[in-house]
């Protein structure tokens, strides 16, 4: 399971009634944190979900409403009593930032490691980190370079899921039971050697089941890539920065979309639901627009700051 929440819903500047551009998932109890606007840290307090387990923070771009809460962030990470290294990932230009924006933030108990304009990247959960790895992770990140005002990326999370244990295929490859519990454990690539011969995880391991795929685009005019790159999404987060078809215009000049594109680009690579965010300020109430989305794609909802989202695996 990944348990998902909008920490913030809007876009360009904070308001009394939403915060700033920030999204939180938690996958066995480790968490990664996209974009960081203004505010984001009090989004987080308020949630509970605590700030020592945040491994991994990515950001789709480095305007303000985006990336201005991260010396803060870093911050409080470290007054939680962190020790272990953090990963930051984002566009080009992101080492840059990040060195720029720790003028403020110098002094950290633990290190920073910044990995710049990926397109792909495994992750591996463990009790205590997220790491970054060279080989299959538990969670495969990809990326999409989209089409804003500055460098901006598009994020891809496939959540890998354990294989199950086959008794059959144990029993057929004559494998010991007293090593049965660890190479389930150990997973595809665990090898054992016992009285002279080898057994591995493909022994006993099932055949692969479907996994949890969450994409996130911000800050974009559509383009015809990102049906592939969100294709079959459990869950799709995207920009709707315009609910009105009436302000395209304002969309294309700015970068951005509309509800009835977001939607567009949902069914066209077949998600399971959208979840709409990143409003402009002028725009009070988006459930007003709710209909120029659901008229293309049924399953959408309007994010809301703090909005909880839980992402089973299914058969």
């Amino acid at each position: 399971m990944v348990d998902l929440c909008l920490l913030g819903s809007l876009g360009g500047m904070p308001m009394p009634y939403r915060n700033l551009s920030a999204t939180l998932l938690n996958f066995k109890g480790r968490k990664i944190l996209i974009d960081c606007g203004e505010g984001t840290q009090v989004s987080m307090r308020i949630v509970g979900w605590g700030f020592k387990s945040v491994d991994v923070i990515m950001i789709t771009h480095c305007h303000g409403d985006h990336i201005v809460g991260l010396p803060g962030i870093l911050a409080t990470i470290g007054n939680s009593g962190r020790l272990e290294p953090l990963t930051i990932i984002g566009p080009q230009g992101i080492t840059e930032v990040v060195n720029s924006l720790r003028v403020i933030a110098k002094y950290l108990p633990y290190d920073i490691n910044i990995i710049e304009n990926p397109r792909e990247v495994n992750l591996n959960v463990t009790k205590e980190n997220i790491n970054v790895v060279e080989e299959k992770g538990e969670i495969k990140l990809t990326t999409l370079e989209v089409e804003h005002s500055s460098p901006c990326i598009g994020y891809s999370f496939y959540f890998r899921r354990d294989r199950k244990f086959s008794v059959d295929k144990a029993e057929k490859n004559r494998v010991p039971k007293i090593l049965w519990n660890k190479l389930q454990k150990g997973g595809i690539d665990e090898v054992i050697v016992y009285d002279g011969k080898e057994y591995t995880g493909e022994m006993v391991l099932g055949d692969e089941r479907r996994g949890i795929k969450l994409s996130l685009i911000t800050d974009s005019r559509p383009k015809e890539e990102m049906i592939d790159f969100i294709k079959e999404s459990n869950l799709f987060i995207c920009e709707g920065t315009y609910g009105s078809d009436l302000d395209k215009d304002k969309a294309i000049k700015n970068k951005h979309m509309t509800f009835s594109e977001a939607a567009t680009i949902a069914k066209e690579g077949r998600c399971k639901e959208l979840l709409l965010t990143h409003f402009s300020p002028a725009l009070a109430e988006p459930k007003e627009f709710i209909e120029n989305a659901t008229n293309i794609f049924e399953n959408t909802i309007i994010g809301e700051d703090r909005l909880i989202k839980n992402i089973s695996f299914t058969e």
